[in-house]
């Protein structure tokens, strides 16, 4: 199964939730979800440092062993294509991607290797209950659901989701890119 393979490979870190929906052979995930792993210690085959890099955050659904549904932060549009390139071979061709980018002022949608990224901006909060709002989702719709079936909720909202977003190419993309600014906050208030 997908997301076994993704575990013993080390890819899924932070890991919330991870295991089946109420329905058969679906599966629903939130965690990290490494797209550049770490290098190996001196001296070790397996033992990894951190991540480089993370799509921050992520929900997905799984079934299949393709993935249908896709959420999570990324903090620069640059990450898009290594997401792409190393999870390409397991997204489904109706795919539903929706990527929080921090490092963009508008949303837009870019097409990868034939799946439509909405791309949506990213100020601060919590990646699932921006995804929640986003998706009109209230809180109520989640109440008594497994942790599992809440994925399974948002997976079924980003469905009608219409972004009302231009299409264009990355290269376009990146020209919308903006700069972020971050406050530092330094010990106890």
């Amino acid at each position: 199964m997908l997301l076994e393979s993704y575990q013993a490979k080390g890819l899924l870190t932070v890991t919330l939730v991870n295991g089946q929906t109420s329905d058969a052979g679906v599966y629903a995930y939130r965690g990290d979800l490494v797209l550049k792993e770490g290098a190996l210690r001196e001296g070790s085959t397996t033992d990894r440092k951190p991540p480089e890099a993370l799509l921050i955050h992520s929900a997905m659904i799984v079934e299949n062993d393709q993935i249908k549904f896709i959420n999570g932060l990324l903090p620069m549009l640059d990450l898009l294509p290594v997401l792409v390139e190393k999870y390409k071979a397991d997204l489904a061709p109706d795919c539903i991607a929706l990527i929080y980018i921090e490092n963009i002022g508008k949303g837009m949608q870019v097409e990868l290797e034939g799946v439509t990224y909405k791309l949506l901006p990213f100020k601060e909060g919590l990646v699932w209950n921006e995804l929640l709002e986003e998706l009109y989702i209230e809180k109520h719709e989640l109440k008594n659901q497994s942790a599992e079936d809440k994925v399974a909720i948002a997976y079924a909202a980003a469905k009608t989701y219409n972004a009302k977003t231009p299409v264009m190419s990355f290269a376009e993309a990146q020209d919308n890119t903006i700069t972020v600014v971050k406050e530092a906050a330094v010990g106890a208030i």
